[in-house]
């Protein structure tokens, strides 16, 4: 088996990139300080961000790897494993935003923080910046190295927590600007989903995997969960359990026309457990059951 570092603390992976602790729950880490060392599997006990400046060796994330190019964010929530084993040596190079969970406790970042969805993309769903935007990056890092070098007084953590909260805001409208940038890309990913659903429900899947969830299609289009979800949200306007209910609803007013059919197969062929959740469903959104449905096109 692999062996994976593990680095619980911020005080071990500073130590491990040769930089000074100035305080034990947050890091602004200088990568260019750390000796040449071997590609290896790395887990965090706590939220990384790495800012990467030039190609540092393949990371690679569950079954992709990732070439960093220049201005690259990568966002890594805690107990989250990246990076490859390899004999070669590498100088890493550029930054790394480390903060624990503990420390923004009790802050609007920390109440917050479950909306930041890009802490689990993968790392070739990472976030490219352009040269504005790496210098508003890096501004927001100097700030809040700013204040871990400052003497610690009563505003320190609320104006750091702020910082990060700020960038990580920034980076909400990074994102937004990669997915109206990568449009052709995102067309795709939308066709591709579209795709997957009409295969879905004309094949015997719905009655092997039962209705297709968003993990399902995310996984079918080898994307993570939520980097999927925030892309069909921003294509369409819906999200992707909204888009995928809805094309089920179709599918299921195709067949309730079939009066050869009774609800309950109907129901099955779909992949509905139950009839009756089917029932509730199509009434939820077409404001009538399938039985009053059929009637009404007769």
């Amino acid at each position: 088996m692999e062996e994976i570092l593990k680095f619980d603390t911020i005080g071990q992976y500073n130590s491990f990139n040769r930089n000074e602790t100035l305080h034990p729950l947050v890091s602004v880490v200088d990568l260019s300080k750390a000796v040449p060392r071997q590609l290896s599997r790395m887990s965090y006990g706590f939220y990384v961000v790495f800012l990467k400046e030039i190609k540092c060796g393949d990371l690679k994330y569950g079954i992709s790897n990732y070439d960093y190019e220049e201005g690259t964010l990568v966002f890594l929530a805690p107990g989250q494993v990246i990076g490859s084993h390899g004999e070669e040596f590498y100088q890493p190079q550029g930054l790394a935003l480390v903060f624990h969970a503990d420390f923004i406790r009790g802050t609007s970042l920390g109440r917050h923080m479950n909306e930041y969805s890009f802490f689990s993309y993968t790392t070739n769903e990472a976030l490219h910046l352009s040269e504005r935007e790496r210098q508003i990056t890096l501004d927001c890092f100097s700030k809040i190295k700013f204040e871990l070098e400052h003497a610690v007084d009563k505003h320190s953590k609320r104006l750091i927590a702020s910082n990060i909260e700020l960038f990580l805001n920034y980076c909400v409208r990074f994102y937004d600007r990669q997915f109206i940038t990568r449009d052709h890309a995102n067309k795709g990913t939308l066709d591709k989903f579209e795709t997957l659903l009409n295969e879905f429900f004309t094949s015997d899947k719905p009655q092997e995997v039962g209705l297709p969830s968003v993990t399902y299609c995310a996984g079918e289009l080898n994307l993570s969960t939520n980097y999927f979800g925030d892309l069909i949200k921003k294509e369409t306007g819906k999200s992707a359990h909204e888009y995928i209910m809805l094309r089920l609803i179709d599918v299921a007013k195709e067949k309730v026309f079939d009066a050869s059919k009774s609800v309950s197969e109907i129901a099955y062929e779909l992949g509905f457990k139950y009839p009756q959740h089917f029932s509730r469903v199509f009434k939820q959104h077409v404001g009538v059951t399938p039985l009053e449905y059929r009637s009404s096109m007769n």
